[in-house]
């Protein structure tokens, strides 16, 4: 996977690669099922940003046009597929950005398609994560209590009371989900989901 390939991919880029991980879709579909899923907490969704985003990995050779739906009175629909590339693309931008601490957005769209890699993999850049966090958590809880040896006015120490709390918080969190992790109390990789009849009514909708 060429390096130049990642690094021009967006959010959405990342996203509309990993749903086409699930399967064949048109454009319509992939909307449909984003705001299906509450994926707008992760980006904002346009019609508009999704299409130019299709439209761009498809001219990068990432996805590949399968075909032209006319079916009845609806709008031409044309179906895509993932290609090689575009497979590799989504795991190599997962594996840079989820054990980074300095992009906090991206990181959740990483979080969101960890399980595109398989479980040692995703346990190794959380553990790296994890050494990152607590550097960070260190750092701003020394700088909190010096500053407060120095009576530095609590009112101008509030955000870094603030994060420092989160990075406590999110230390917690990111152990548990390790320990189920490797307790394998989680089904995780890319196979691991179950072919559902909610899974499958959910897709069956947003192709209407």
């Amino acid at each position: 996977m060429k390096k130049d390939a990642v690094d021009r991919l967006t959010p959405m880029g990342v996203m509309v690669l990993a749903l086409l991980r699930e399967g064949d879709m048109h454009p319509y579909e992939m909307v449909r099922l984003m705001r299906a899923r509450h994926d707008d907490r992760l980006i904002t969704i346009t019609n508009g940003t999704l299409y130019h985003t299709v439209s761009r990995l498809h001219r990068a050779g990432l996805i590949e046009e399968l075909g032209i739906d006319r079916e009845g009175n609806r709008p031409e629909r044309t179906t895509y597929t993932l290609a090689d590339a575009g497979r590799d693309a989504v795991v190599a931008w997962v594996r840079r950005e989820l054990p980074r601490i300095d992009r906090p957005a991206d990181f959740r769209i990483a979080l969101a398609e960890a399980h595109n890699l398989e479980r040692d993999e995703t346990v190794d850049l959380l553990r790296a994560r994890r050494s990152a966090l607590v550097e960070d958590h260190a750092r701003h809880r020394d700088g909190l209590r010096g500053a407060r040896e120095k009576s530095v006015p609590e009112q101008v120490l509030v955000e870094i009371e603030r994060q420092e709390a989160l990075l406590h918080a999110e230390l917690r969190w990111l152990d548990s989900l390790l320990d189920r992790l490797e307790a394998q109390a989680v089904p995780w990789g890319p196979t691991a989901f179950p072919n559902s009849d909610r899974y499958r009514a959910q897709r069956k909708a947003a192709q209407q």
